[in-house]
C-alpha cells in the first residue's frame, strides 16, 4: 500500500532530511586520504545525535553502523570499518536519520582528493540522472517515468544501471511502497500522486550492471570491479511539483 503524507507530515520529513543533508555536507568537507570509513561513521553518528536525530541504519535488519560507505567498486551497503581512503578513490556515503517518527534518506558520491577524469564524469552523470528522474515526480506521471529518465541519461554515456537494487517510498519506515526502479518504460507503474514521498537513488556502474554481495551479507560490489557511483534524495510530490526534502535549503 502506498501511504500518502499530509503537508504537516511532509514538513516533519523535511526536518529529518535537513539533518541528513547537513550531515552529508559535513562529511563531504571531511573526506580526505588517510581516513578510515569508520572515522566518517563516527563523525556522522555524533552529528546526527547532536541535531536530535536517531541513526536509522543502526539495527536495520542487523546493520551495525550509522552510514553505508561504499568505495570504488563497492556499489551500496558497504559497512564502515578499517578501510583506509586513498587519494583518487571515490566514496558513496548513504545516510538515514529518524526524527519525530519520520525517516530522511540521502546519498552522495565524492572524490578523495584528486580523482581521474573518468571518475569525475561517472559522478557527474550519476547525479545528473538523479535530477532528471526527480523532474518526473509530478502528479499524474507514473513511477516508470522516473526510472526511464534515469536510465536514458546514464546509458547515453555508456554506463550501466544497477537493476538488483531500487529506490523506494519513504515515511515512518525507511522502505515503503512503491519500489522506484532506476530503469523502466515511460507511462508504466503506479501513478504519482500529491503526498507521495519517494527516495530516488540511481546506482550507476562504469562497466557491467552485474553485481554481487560479499561475505558480510551487506556489501554490494560490481562483478567486474569497475567503479560505481550512487546518489539519492528524498522527494515529496506536491501540487507545485517535486520538493527535494534532503537538499539543503529545500
Amino acid at each position: 500500500m502506498i501511504i500518502l503524507k499530509s503537508m504537516a507530515e511532509i514538513e516533519v520529513m523535511a526536518d529529518a532530511n535537513k539533518i541528513v543533508g547537513e550531515v552529508l555536507q559535513l562529511l563531504r568537507e571531511q573526506v580526505k586520504a588517510g581516513m578510515t570509513t569508520d572515522d566518517l561513521d563516527q563523525i556522522a553518528n555524533e552529528a546526527i545525535k547532536k541535531r536530535g536525530g536517531i541513526p536509522t541504519f543502526i539495527g536495520y535488519r542487523g546493520y551495525p553502523k550509522s552510514l553505508c560507505t561504499s568505495v570504488n567498486e563497492e556499489v551500496v551497503h558497504a559497512i564502515p570499518g578499517s578501510r583506509v581512503l586513498n587519494e583518487g578513490d571515490i566514496i558513496g556515503i548513504d545516510c538515514g536519520v529518524t526524527y519525530k517518527g519520520f525517516v530522511g534518506d540521502s546519498a552522495i558520491t565524492v572524490g578523495v582528493g584528486e580523482i581521474s577524469a573518468a571518475a569525475q564524469q561517472l559522478i557527474r552523470v550519476t547525479e545528473e540522472s538523479l535530477y532528471l528522474g526527480i523532474e518526473k515526480i509530478v502528479e499524474g506521471n507514473r513511477i516508470g517515468d522516473i526510472g526511464a529518465a534515469v536510465q536514458a541519461h546514464a546509458e547515453k554515456f555508456g554506463y550501466s544501471i544497477v537493476t538488483d537494487f531500487v529506490g523506494h517510498g519513504i515515511g515512518r519506515q525507511m522502505h515503503e511502497e512503491p519500489q522506484v526502479p532506476n530503469y523502466g518504460k515511460p507511462g508504466t507503474g503506479p501513478r504519482i500522486k500529491v503526498g507521495m514521498v519517494l527516495a530516488v537513488e540511481p546506482m550507476v556502474n562504469q562497466g557491467t550492471a552485474a553485481v554481487e554481495v560479499l561475505g558480510d551479507d551487506w556489501t554490494v560490489v560490481t562483478k567486474d570491479r569497475k567503479l560505481s557511483a550512487h546518489f539519492e534524495h528524498s522527494i515529496a510530490c506536491t501540487s507545485q511539483g517535486p520538493r527535494i526534502l534532503s537538499k539543503l535549503g529545500a
